[in-house]
């Protein structure tokens, strides 16, 4: 079955097809979060894009109920942090100019206590900028490729500074398509929930208890905003749901994408149904243009 537009979803729907940017606390792991929000939401599953240690805080985006298929569209972006770099000596004069050379490729190999073999493997650091210096502390900024150990980058960033270092308070700040500028917490969900099933005599804000629950809880096709996109038909969307790759007529309209990129298609009404892959030229008149890798509808 195909879905209505985003906009036009009820509160059951976005519940059952959605995805919250939550502000983790400290304390709890990933899985704990996800598994919370599970039970407070009454959905069969929720999954969380991108783990973070349990003393981490900020940005993890939690799918909820059949979202959690959209999991591998959201694993892959840059992400972004803020970082206490806790210097074993005082702070040398040199600090700023020795960050910056670790803008760029980076070898790493993950840390003894990790759910990945541990190979040397190469990691892209984006940006590495120094906000304060205090004492024996360093704020740092980083922006990197997913899969980078902030950790280890601060070990290595003390040993190249001759003071050794270890990473203190760490708290992520993005991870693409989200950011830290609407986060929610616990205590919001709750409050939301709270006022849309009649359980609080009080009114939200907004004065309407729908609304407050969408302002926490979105409609999922959110985490899709930085894949390429393909518009299709009804009939080729139907055609999808029953497994069929995506065909060249049933193409309306196209992002400009790579051969091979992570693309997302929609119907005219916004609403998605499925990731693939694109394989051929949206602007052909046969042949495959996408081949499926999940189905979401």
């Amino acid at each position: 079955m195909l879905r209505d537009a985003p906009e036009n979803r009820d509160p059951e729907d976005v519940i059952e097809f959605g995805v919250l940017n939550l502000d983790k606390p400290p304390g709890p792991s990933a899985h704990q979060v996800s598994a919370w929000i599970r039970d407070m939401l009454g959905v069969e599953k929720a999954a969380h894009a991108g783990t973070l240690d349990p003393k981490v805080t900020g940005c993890l985006p939690v799918l909820t109920g059949t979202a959690t298929r959209l999991a591998p569209a959201l694993l892959e972006g840059p992400k972004e942090y803020v970082a206490v770099l806790e210097l074993h000596g005082d702070a040398p004069v040199a600090l700023e100019s020795v960050v910056a050379e670790f803008e760029g490729a980076l070898y790493q190999k993950p840390p003894r206590k990790s759910a990945v073999a541990r190979r040397l493997r190469v990691r892209t650091v984006y940006d590495l900028d120094v906000l304060e210096i205090r004492d024996r502390q360093a704020l740092l900024r980083i922006r990197c490729e997913s899969g980078t150990y902030v950790r280890k980058l601060c070990h290595d960033l003390g040993r190249a500074l001759g003071t050794g270092a270890h990473m203190g308070h760490l708290r992520r700040t993005a991870t693409t398509p989200f950011d830290d500028t609407d986060l929610r917490t616990f205590q919001d969900l709750a409050d939301a929930l709270a006022w849309w099933r009649d359980e609080d005599d009080t009114e939200p804000p907004s004065g309407d208890p729908e609304a407050a629950l969408r302002d926490v809880v979105s409609p999922a096709e959110r985490a899709l905003t930085h894949l390429p996109s393909v518009t299709i038909a009804e009939s080729a969307a139907r055609e999808v749901a029953e497994g069929a790759p995506v065909y060249a007529p049933g193409v309306l309209d196209a992002d400009d994408a790579e051969r091979d990129a992570l693309v997302a298609c929609f119907t005219p009404n916004g609403s998605v149904v499925c990731l693939g892959r694109l394989v051929g030229d949206p602007g052909a008149e046969s042949g495959t243009v996408v081949d499926l890798e999940r189905v979401l509808v």
